[in-house]
């Protein structure tokens, strides 16, 4: 089992949890209404509008005309020498994206350096957990909820699924980097790109009939559409972490929230609508993620795409049998009957029966000295291992979109 997880599982969840992980970049259903109030996130205050009618108003008009005056190859071409945060912005970028992506680029005045210096020690602690999370909770999560799935489906990388997932795992990777947030990180730049992404697919997505044939709405990608996302990514993690009863010092866990309400700012969601803690997040969560959960067609094949994926990043050690065990662990019987995953005889009580003792096994060894570092090395050599697959050892760029699928 040790084998298994660590060698093998990292660098799929790498794979699988890619559309988890910039799944920001699609939309996710909202029934109900939102009762959520502003004073549990980390502005502390707010209008309390609904987010399912908020997108980007800053983003969106700007990112529209870029897109109306032919700008998009030009400006792709120039921010792809665009990658480090510390990095000055090209020089040649049109006058009104700069100023928008200077000011976008900018940590809020929260930010904790203390905090994202802490969330290093997490990570080089629970990388493997959290590859593993990532891309068999998140990123099969993903599938089943259904604008996501929709939108992921019929918007332009929908057409090739590996250019897609190797663009979007590097948020992933980003966000557990040591330096994410650090002049010499990606993060940021990751983020402020994932923006402009963002908003493309909002301006675009409608254009499309075959998305508009499924879609019921008429903009995609709101700010609850990202906040639903990203509870299926840190919220989702907590909770299965806590369920598995990893022992989790409270300054780490505080500090792993942080990284991901930082990264939530950087992409455009508002403050007002990001949880202060993750009491709120559950709560919020409760309201907004777990009511949409619903399979469709579109999930369904992207579930198959992403078990395929997982199973070619290993040359096929880890079977698409393994992968559907483990999705089945994470999330459940009924997610996995909305996915077709066929239940496996010998997988699925092996993976109820070892998992416990397994991280027993690797929780007990973190109190030695060189554990934590041989841990993260390991991990964060899988990790890269995982993008170098993804982007067929290419450099990954996060680009405009300037059609939907063909």
């Amino acid at each position: 089992m040790d084998g298994l997880s660590r060698r093998n599982l990292l660098k799929t969840g790498g794979t699988l949890g890619a559309i988890g992980a910039l799944g920001f970049a699609a939309p996710a259903q909202a029934r109900s209404l939102w009762t959520w109030s502003a004073k549990g996130s980390v502005a502390g205050t707010g209008a309390g509008a609904d987010p399912r009618w908020v997108w980007d108003a800053e983003a969106d008009p700007l990112v529209a005309s870029v897109i109306d005056r032919g700008d998009v190859p030009r400006v792709n071409e120039l921010l792809r020498t665009w990658t480090k945060n510390g990095q000055p912005l090209p020089a040649a970028l049109p006058a009104d994206l700069r100023d928008f992506m200077e000011k976008a680029r900018r940590l809020p005045s929260w930010a904790d350096q203390g905090k994202l210096a802490t969330a290093v020690e997490f990570n080089e602690k629970r990388g493997l957990y959290l590859g593993v999370l990532y891309g068999l909770a998140s990123g099969m999560m993903s599938t089943v909820i259904p604008k996501e799935a929709r939108a992921v489906y019929y918007s332009k990388g929908g057409a090739d699924m590996k250019d897609r997932i190797s663009k979007t795992a590097k948020l992933g990777y980003d966000i557990g980097s040591q330096n994410a947030y650090q002049p010499d990180g990606e993060m940021i730049v990751t983020c402020v790109k994932t923006r402009l992404v963002h908003a493309a697919v909002r301006h675009l997505l409608p254009q499309s009939p075959h998305w508009s044939d499924v879609a019921d709405e008429e903009i995609p990608i709101s700010q609850r559409d990202m906040m639903v996302t990203w509870h299926s990514l840190p919220t989702t993690v907590m909770q299965k972490l806590t369920a598995w009863q990893v022992p989790i010092p409270d300054a780490e866990s505080e500090a792993f929230l942080h990284t991901w309400q930082l990264g939530a700012h950087m992409l455009g969601i508002e403050d007002e609508y990001i949880p202060k803690s993750w009491a709120e997040a559950d709560s919020q969560a409760k309201q907004v993620l777990d009511p949409v959960l619903a399979p469709t067609t579109e999930g369904v094949k992207l579930a198959e795409i992403l078990l395929n994926l997982g199973a070619e990043v290993d040359g096929g050690v880890l079977s698409k049998p393994i992968l559907g065990a483990f999705t089945r662990f994470l999330l459940g019987d009924q997610i996995a009957a909305w996915l077709k995953i066929p239940r496996e005889p010998v997988w699925d009580p092996l993976l109820n029966a070892a998992w416990g003792p397994f991280i027993a096994v690797r929780e007990g060894l973190l109190p030695f000295p060189l554990a934590p570092k041989a841990y993260w090395l390991f991990d964060e050599f899988l990790r890269k291992a995982a993008l170098l697959f993804l982007s067929e050892a290419r450099p990954i760029s996060i680009e405009i979109p300037d059609a939907n699928r063909p």
